[in-house]
């Protein structure tokens, strides 16, 4: 039994339980200390001393995030020696920091802006000397800018830590301290992944996407250029939070209206391109079993986690699915089927990407992910690009009335929908179990006789714990074992085990981000375990409100096939929809 603590906090009694801080306490009791370099659930460092308070018997004040609580102890978390020494600390931070608040990035979201206003500090005594920097724009994701950096180590722990890839790290000592890559390379070249997990961590504008708003307005202006623009499925419930919406609201139709007025030619719903993925990796993964094909077979849809086992574990690059990326697949069909069908030249078609995902931005730029030197994709922009945007074009979001997206790719299925959240793909794939578990091409099996796949909602591999597992029986009693995993970190507990030759499973669905696309790089500030949760529900709901909730049930997918790419994996298809990975390592960057 987990022992209780008793502490007394500004004058009243609290209870603890062994092992808490006093940054815990105060969390549990509404009690808000101000933070700078905290992050929930990872390694305090005390880094940053704004969270500092008094404790009876402490002769220094000491982080309440990193401080133990013990039995009978008695603090004080907003005397006035506190207060000012927290002043003191921001206006001294503050004072090596740039003066350029209203053309930052992060103007009103920032959190030593905020943290200055909530200290009422409106003079800096402090006047030195500032540290100066060139900014690294090398990332076709990915801006990094030092001069904007406190050095609360977030990012370092967050790419260490959660993501296991440790792009970056503290170089130099004391005024000259920075955070740097290896050897100070240009992100570019360092092993990044260009997820962006560690823009989400960044409380100033020292991180911050790559903007491709330019380029799309010049593209949309422009008379000669057909502009389409697709939605990932995790847009529609993230895209409101820009517009002051609560978290969670479900936006589909204000999304394709709001889309449609900003000047693209056509909107269309990368839903639909969820459905050909599983029809393609589904029939993938049939055929290595009944091959003798590598397995476990391990999806391709997320770019962070691609560049990751090309650099960690390129020996197992066999063991990834071949199927390209959804909205890769679309932007291949656009610049083929569709220009075919609309009597557009190719060469003037450009497709933009509306992704919650930094990485989308390096996938897009790809040399493996084109045809006839074409792109498949032009442009990516984020979620908060997608919100810059909108308000720079005079979208009254909230105001717009809901519209549908535009015909011949505007069909997705629910199992489309929920491939914004970790589980997604899996479970879209287990619900075409039935479809893809045949003995000739095209039908049916009998019958499946896995409990899990008689239901639609396959909750066992739904929420956000770290990795999930599930196995489903098939005819004559072969079982397969599928694990699900988010997060870089969960990825690498797996893929040991897959080095070690000691994994059980025979598919893994893997999103670089924890959550999935819904904790995307790319998405609406802040994005914690709270809000990812509520994004989650919000693409269960619109999974739930569809009458259509299978892929392989979708028409549109049924008419691609027979009117175009043929079958699954067949020429044409394998052509158009798959690709093949590069051996990158840790010594070639």
């Amino acid at each position: 039994m987990t022992d209780i603590i008793n502490v007394n906090i500004n004058g009243q009694n609290f209870e603890g339980k062994a092992g808490n801080t006093i940054l815990d306490v105060c969390s549990a009791n509404g009690i808000k200390i101000p933070t700078l370099c905290y992050l929930e659930k990872m390694t305090p460092t005390g880094a940053c001393r704004v969270c500092v308070v008094e404790v009876e018997g402490q002769r220094n004040l000491v982080p309440a995030c990193a401080f133990p609580i013990a039995k009978d102890m008695v603090v004080k978390t907003h005397s006035e020696r506190v207060i000012k020494a927290r002043k003191t600390i921001v206006e001294l931070i503050l004072a090596n920091h740039p003066k350029e608040c209203l053309t930052c990035d992060r103007n009103g979201r920032c959190e030593l802006q905020t943290l200055a206003h909530d200290l009422n500090i409106s003079n800096i005594r402090f006047d030195g000397a500032m540290r100066h920097f060139p900014v690294d724009d090398s990332s076709p994701s990915i801006v990094r800018d030092p001069e904007k950096c406190i050095l609360c180590g977030r990012c370092v722990r967050i790419c260490d830590e959660i993501q296991t890839v440790a792009a970056v790290d503290f170089t130099e000592r004391g005024f000259n301290s920075v955070v740097s890559s290896v050897f100070n390379r240009p992100l570019s070249r360092t092993s990044c992944v260009n997820c962006g997990q560690c823009i989400l961590g960044c409380p100033t504008g020292a991180l911050r996407e790559k903007s491709h708003i330019d380029a799309v307005v010049e593209a949309i202006v422009d008379p000669t250029k057909t502009v389409i623009v697709q939605v990932a499925p995790a847009i529609r419930a993230t895209i409101g939070e820009e517009f002051g919406m609560p978290i969670g609201s479900r936006v589909t139709g204000k999304l394709a209206a709001a889309l449609r007025r900003t000047g693209f030619d056509k909107v269309f719903d990368t839903d639909f391109a969820a459905d050909l993925t599983i029809m393609e990796e589904g029939s993938e993964l049939v055929h290595r079993l009944t091959t003798g094909g590598t397995l476990p077979m391990i999806t391709s849809c997320s770019p962070g986690w691609v560049k990751y086992i090309e650099h960690y574990y390129p020996e197992h690059l066999d063991n990834l699915s071949t199927a390209k990326s959804p909205h890769e697949m679309l932007g291949a069909l656009l610049k083929s089927y569709y220009a075919e069908q609309e009597g557009i030249d190719p060469k003037n078609m450009v497709v933009v990407s509306i992704m919650p995902c930094t990485a989308k931005k390096f996938e897009a730029q790809r040399p493996e992910l084109s045809n006839d030197g074409m792109q498949d994709v032009d442009y990516v922009l984020t979620t908060r690009e997608l919100g810059t945007f909108l308000r720079t074009r005079g979208i009254d979001f909230d105001n717009l009335p809901d519209e549908q997206f535009d015909r011949i790719f505007s069909t997705g299925s629910g199992a489309g929908a929920i491939f914004g959240t970790t589980g997604g793909v899996m479970e879209a794939a287990l619900r075409t179990a039935k479809f893809f578990l045949v003995p000739d091409n095209g039908k049916a099996a009998d019958k499946v006789t896995s409990e899990m796949l008689e239901r639609v909602d396959l909750t066992p591999i739904r929420g956000l714990v770290g990795v999930k597992e599930a196995e489903v029986e098939l005819e004559g009693g072969i079982k397969v074992k599928v694990a699900v995993a988010s997060g870089l970190s969960n990825a690498k507990k797996l893929m040991d085990d897959i080095a070690a030759g000691v994994s059980s499973y025979h598919f893994i669905e893997i999103m670089g981000c924890p959550g999935g696309c819904i904790g995307g790089g790319g998405s609406p500030l802040p994005t914690n375990a709270d809000v990812k949760k509520k994004r989650m529900d919000a693409l269960y709901k619109e999974d739930e409100s569809l009458s259509l909730r299978a892929s392989h049930d979708n028409p549109e997918v049924k008419r691609i096939y027979e009117e175009y790419l043929g079958k699954p994996l067949g020429g044409k298809s394998h052509h158009l929809l798959h690709t093949h990975y590069t051996k990158r390592g840790l010594t070639d960057l």
